[in-house]
């Protein structure tokens, strides 16, 4: 993205997520976080519909156009006026270019000019044909709203959150961010409406993510995370699967990445999977605010119990599932056919989604996953066995040790597993059978603040470009302390342990020219001074003691 653009972007996200962080009260960020999103995507359908408005208003007054209304066929311009607004209201003319239709009581400007009225007053809504509506609240607007809006749009069924009228928030709050979001700007020489509001409402998702710290990573990947894996396995065409999607940040970005690379969006399609009811319509939100088709089932499900797509075969499968999650077979069988490389234990989730995914792999596919640095290396429970399986069925392409706080929810080590079912030449792809690429990527990033680490756009760029030239076998060596490909015949010898760190080495230090005798001397001789010194302090402490009156004891020696 030009700077121009990012700079404009970068000066709207400060300004409205300070502003909105200024009107939380009472609320706590996660029931925040709703009220905000779901009034984000109330802009975002309105404001979509309302240029559509425009684009058909010119369309009518346009000769050359086929929606060309002429003037002279009407007795007056009152009478020409009435027509067009009564085309602007037929639906048709906004669903054949898939903008959702938006009954009026839900238009921006209905709760922006509404907003503040006293309850009982009566609004004249027309849809169609005139009716009265009976304002109550403004929560209770909003949810009527909501209400109307999926009701016109079957697709939305399910997907709206609404319970403004039951939020224990002021209602003045509401009002406040009702205008606050009415700043938006979506004219800009460059950018569209939706790239606008989509990476405002991005943002947003990271920015409540850290306000809600070890919550918000059931819902959030760091966007760095996911650009890597996004990057690496570059899922330009075919269906793309995440059976625990969050609020669909890999989905998110793996439209910027066919965008930036000039791909086209229909040639993926996207399927998800999630068991929280409230993240499931977030991140329905998130595909909805940027025109994406998608399919996450037909409700929010435990994907080990209730699969929404079990005849699905994924050519890309991307996932940031819970570490070391436990308790997850209640309800599952032993002999479920996912295990095809051992049964999981009960105690522990990671081979489970592992396979999970595996299971649903297309026989060329691709996939990554981020899990526990424990899954690289555990032997316990028949851990071990199945990493074993994988690695000698060959389908471990490359393991990525990930630095430490790179996650607002855990400290727990990470690692990247990338997996395919078919290493052989193709299309693109030199023979990879019998090999292993390791990254060690543990010393890249940097501390974005006190507690949190981020990957530069460079680290992304080395650690993907390592992995592609390794793929296709165009100018990788290995490079010790960073990275190195290892045959299984060498994964075996280290009893299947797929910690990068056992196989990229120590990264080799430049020589200094000084040679080793005359080094070993010049550092004894330092030594023995600073003994010496420390000596001298020691005793210049303990004069200043005993002017005090007090005693250093030597260690064992007793009082007397």
């Amino acid at each position: 993205m030009p700077d121009k653009e990012q700079k404009f972007l970068d000066a709207l996200d400060k300004k409205l997520w300070n502003a909105a962080d200024k009107l939380r009260s009472t609320l706590d960020a996660s029931q925040y976080k709703h009220a905000v999103l779901g009034l984000l995507f109330v802009k975002y359908v309105s404001d979509s519909f309302g240029i559509r408005r425009l684009e058909l208003t010119e369309q009518f007054k346009d000769p050359e156009h086929d929606y060309f209304l002429d003037p002279e066929e009407y007795d007056s311009d009152d009478e020409y006026q009435a027509e067009i607004a009564d085309e602007l209201e037929i639906r048709d003319y906004y669903t054949e270019k898939n903008v959702f239709w938006v009954p009026q009581l839900a238009r921006w400007q209905t709760l922006r000019d509404n907003a503040t009225l006293a309850p009982g007053t009566e609004i004249e809504i027309v849809n169609g044909k005139k009716h009265i509506y009976t304002f109550r609240s403004v929560g209770r607007l909003i949810d009527d709203a909501l209400d109307a809006i999926e009701k016109d749009n079957p697709k939305l069924k399910g997907v709206l959150n609404k319970s403004y009228g039951r939020l224990q928030i002021d209602q003045s709050k509401l009002i406040e961010l009702i205008n606050l979001l009415s700043e938006i700007p979506f004219a800009h020489e460059s950018l569209q409406a939706k790239d606008i509001l989509g990476h405002v409402y991005e943002y947003f998702l990271g920015q409540f993510a850290l306000a809600e710290g070890k919550k918000g990573g059931q819902f959030y990947t760091p966007k760095s995370i996911v650009s890597l894996i996004v990057e690496m396995l570059q899922p330009f065409q075919g269906r793309v699967y995440d059976p625990a999607m969050g609020s669909g940040g890999f989905f998110v970005q793996s439209e910027n990445f066919i965008k930036e690379h000039d791909g086209r969006l229909g040639n993926v399609s996207i399927y998800g999977q999630e068991y929280n009811h409230t993240t499931w319509q977030l991140a329905a939100m998130n595909m909805v605010i940027r025109g994406l088709d998608f399919n996450f089932g037909k409700e929010p499900a435990n994907t080990f119990t209730n699969d929404q797509h079990p005849d699905l075969r994924a050519d890309y499968i991307m996932a940031n599932p819970p570490f070391n999650m436990k308790e997850w077979d209640i309800g599952v069988n032993d002999d479920d056919p996912r295990w095809q490389y051992g049964k999981p234990p009960s105690g522990n989730a990671n081979f489970a989604w592992l396979q999970h995914m595996l299971y649903h792999l297309a026989p060329n596919g691709s996939m990554g996953l981020l899990l526990a640095n424990g899954s690289m290396s555990s032997n316990t429970n028949n851990e071990g066995a199945i990493r074993r399986a994988l690695v000698e069925n060959d389908l471990v392409e490359c393991m990525v040790a990930l630095p430490g706080q790179l996650f607002t929810n855990t400290q727990i080590p990470a690692c990247i597993w990338f997996l395919t079912r078919n290493k052989k030449e193709r299309k693109g792809f030199r023979d990879r059978s019998g090999e292993v690429l390791f990254i060690d990527a543990r010393n890249l990033g940097y501390m974005k603040d006190r507690v949190l680490r981020d990957f530069k756009r460079e680290d992304i760029e080395r650690i993907a470009g390592t992995f592609h030239a390794w793929r296709k076998g165009e100018g990788y060596e290995d490079e010790a302390g960073f990275c190195k490909s290892a045959t299984l015949e060498e994964i075996g010898k280290h009893d299947h342990v797929l910690t990068p760190g056992r196989y990229v080495g120590a990264a080799q230090e430049e020589d200094d020219g000084e040679p080793f005798a005359e080094k070993m001397d010049r550092l004894t001789a330092r030594l023995s001074e600073q003994f010496s010194e420390s000596a001298r302090l020691e005793e210049q402490i303990k004069e200043n003691l005993a002017g005090l009156g007090f005693t250093i004891m030597k260690a064992g020696v007793e009082n007397e």
